[in-house]
């Protein structure tokens, strides 16, 4: 069976890793990285959550306080989404995203001063745009990455050439 190769200037990834750009850092650089950019987005979120409920007003000590648990909090609820959701099928995947972006939007909205109706109607607006971009990220990249789903060299899936016959350990022309 024919198949499309990858291009000269493109390799199909099979491994997670591309081998065109080298690997520098170590796993705990990765880890630490993971980590501290959880962190780093938490602080930004914090003091935005902070801004908002002052409404340009001065700056106090519960002011910090509330800022600085709205961080923490976002910080690990953010560090957990990036650790579960790879794990989770597309569709689940989407969902859970659609209900974090919802969520920490509607927080940060609500501090404004809003009206609840308000809040709710654009957190769903958010969260909705948030899960079908997940959702469509996922499904063009299932493969490509981190091994298993579809994508070149793989099973799965109902396109061209899938049928009997085109299964693991079959054998062929046209293999990568």
């Amino acid at each position: 069976m024919a198949r499309v190769a990858p291009t000269s200037g493109r390799r199909a990834l099979t491994s997670g890793h591309d081998e065109r750009y080298p690997d520098i850092f170590s796993p705990q650089a990765h880890r630490m990285g993971r980590w501290l950019g959880s962190f780093g987005i938490g602080l930004v979120y914090g003091y935005w959550a902070a801004a908002n409920r002052r409404s340009g007003g001065p700056i106090t000590a519960t002011n910090l306080a509330f800022g600085l648990v709205s961080a923490v909090v976002f910080a690990l609820l953010l560090a957990g989404m990036f650790r579960l959701s790879p794990r989770l099928p597309r569709e689940l995947r989407a969902f859970v995203w659609f209900l974090f972006s919802g969520a920490a939007f509607g927080f940060l909205y609500n501090q404004t001063g809003v009206t609840v109706l308000m809040t709710i109607g654009l957190s769903l607006l958010f969260g909705v745009a948030i899960g079908v971009m997940v959702f469509y990220w996922v499904y063009t990249h299932e493969g490509y990455g981190r091994g298993g789903g579809r994508g070149p060299g793989s099973s799965q899936g109902a396109g061209p050439g899938a049928g009997p016959g085109s299964g693991p350990g079959a054998t062929g022309s046209g293999a990568l």
